[in-house]
């Protein structure tokens, strides 16, 4: 039984680092979802990341892709932000979204930290499930 309840305290102890994290990783998402939903792009694309800013070179490339790519995240109607995990070293935040036609999506953000706070280094759209082969 110690050994059990050792194992669990050290889980717990590894677990704090990204459950810390959590509050400033939501809000970044969340803003960066509400200068959309206020077509101010400028205002989005200062929560992307150096690497993203670079490869992107304007908010307007960036927001052009946001439209067309994800235009889930370009116009949500509901947001809801699921688990935070630490994956080989990298914060992830998944975020279920739903659509103006009412259909949910899950994301992926990996998130990173910045001498500006929290910033979004990169987005996956997760397949729906039963999809796949």
């Amino acid at each position: 039984m110690r050994l059990g309840l050792y194992g669990l305290l050290m889980a717990a102890v590894l677990a704090v680092p990204a459950q810390a994290q959590e509050a400033p990783i939501q809000s970044t998402i969340q803003s960066q979802l509400d200068a959309f939903i206020a077509d101010d792009v400028a205002a989005a694309f200062s929560y992307a990341s150096p690497t993203i800013k670079g490869i992107f070179g304007s908010a307007e490339n960036f927001g052009a892709m946001v439209a067309q790519g994800y235009p889930m995240v370009a116009r949500p109607a509901a947001v809801q932000m699921l688990d935070l995990r630490e994956v080989a070293g990298n914060l992830w935040q998944r975020v279920m979204i739903t659509d103006a036609e009412g259909r949910t999506h899950l994301l992926d953000y990996q998130m990173i930290e910045t001498a500006e706070g929290w910033q979004i280094n990169a987005v996956q759209l997760l397949p729906e499930a039963g999809v796949g082969a």
